[in-house]
């Protein structure tokens, strides 16, 4: 399972504010039927392969291309882990776990 960040700025808009852009983008993960995660620095999302997410990328980066901005930031974290599933909130999970 891959468990990705996704990060999608647009660049050069009118006002300081970008929720309608980062929503118009996490709009078209949303109807890609994938498990996400939106926060304040980036979205992450679970797919299960490259080619998933690169869809996924695509979309959210054509959103807010299509919402106006004539430039966009997007960047991509990845963590590929093929020896075991392990969903977003069990990543956490195991963290927290060891701070107790």
């Amino acid at each position: 399972m891959i468990i990705a960040e996704i990060s999608v700025v647009p660049v050069g808009t009118n006002s300081t504010s970008l929720s309608e852009y980062i929503a118009a983008a996490v709009s078209k993960i949303k109807e890609k039927n994938i498990k996400y995660k939106v926060s304040s620095m980036g979205t992450q999302v679970e797919v299960k392969d490259l080619e998933e997410l690169f869809e996924v990328v695509k979309a959210a980066h054509e959103a807010v291309i299509n919402k106006g901005a004539d430039r966009v930031y997007t960047t991509v974290t990845i963590d590929d882990r093929r020896d075991v599933d392990k969903s977003l909130e069990e990543r956490v999970d195991a963290v927290k776990e060891k701070l107790k």
